[in-house]
C-alpha cells in the first residue's frame, strides 16, 4: 500500500484553499487526487486535524474480555457447538460473535479440535473402507 502523504504537504494544501483557491486548483498544483484534497478539507473543518488515520496494527480482541466466561462454558459442557456457544454469549453479555472467531479464539487459549479415543479425528463410516482395499482382497483370490 502507498504511504500517507506527509503532514507538511496536507498543511500546505489546506493553508492553499483557505487562502481563496478550489480544491481542484490546489489538487493540481500539489499534483494529487481531487478527492484527497476534497476528503482532507471535509476531515479538517469537522475534526481540526490534518494527521493521516492510523492504518493496519492488530485490532483489539472483543472476546478478551468474555474469556472467563467462554472457557467455564466449555468446560463446563465439552461437547458445545461453536453456534451454540456463539448463541450463550449472545444471551449472557451482548457481545455477538462468529463461530469461526470462537473457534480460533478457543485455539489461542489451548483448546485444540476434538479427537476419537484412537486419536484421529473423527469421520462418517462411510468413508472408513475404501475401494482400494476391495479390489486387493478381489486380485489376491485371482492370484491364489
Amino acid at each position: 500500500m502507498p504511504k500517507a502523504y506527509s503532514l507538511d504537504l496536507r498543511e500546505r494544501i489546506v493553508g492553499f484553499v483557505e487562502r481563496g483557491q478550489s480544491r481542484h486548483a490546489a489538487a493540481a498544483h500539489f499534483q494529487v487526487s481531487v478527492s484527497f484534497v476534497v476528503n482532507l478539507i471535509k476531515a479538517f473543518k469537522t475534526s481540526g486535524r490534518l494527521e493521516a488515520k492510523p492504518r493496519g496494527g492488530r485490532r483489539h480482541a472483543k472476546l478478551a474480555p468474555h474469556r472467563d466466561f467462554l472457557i467455564a462454558r466449555v468446560a463446563e459442557k465439552a461437547d458445545i457447538t461453536m453456534p451454540e456457544l456463539a448463541a450463550e454469549l449472545v444471551a449472557a453479555t451482548g457481545t455477538a460473535a462468529e463461530p469461526a472467531s470462537l473457534s480460533r479464539f478457543l485455539i489461542r487459549n489451548g483448546y485444540r479440535f476434538k479427537k476419537n479415543l484412537a486419536g484421529k479425528r473423527t469421520r462418517p463410516a462411510r468413508h472408513q473402507g475404501s475401494s482400494r482395499s476391495l479390489d486387493q482382497s478381489a486380485s489376491a483370490k485371482d492370484a491364489a
